[in-house]
């Protein structure tokens, strides 16, 4: 795969995401299907990157769940 066929990723300040990186949640979000939320300051550790440039999918509270990269900034 070359350079320019590889998607980008950004958080919502603009930092690019990778495989692997932590991400923290900067506003409260609930979760579909449940009556519960995700609190805003929620660290997200090892994140894997989706088809979809503005999702990616990561552990909260030990649950996997895709999340909004605009909902996101880089740790």
């Amino acid at each position: 795969m070359s350079e320019e066929d590889e998607m980008i990723v950004r958080d919502s300040h603009g930092a690019i995401l990778k495989e692997g990186d932590s991400v923290t949640v900067i506003k409260d979000l609930k979760v579909r299907g449940s009556s519960g939320i995700i609190k805003r300051g929620t660290m997200v550790r090892n994140i894997r990157l989706t088809d979809g440039a503005d999702e990616i999918e990561g552990k909260v509270d030990k649950s996997m769940m895709v999340l909004r990269t605009e909902f996101l900034k880089k740790a």
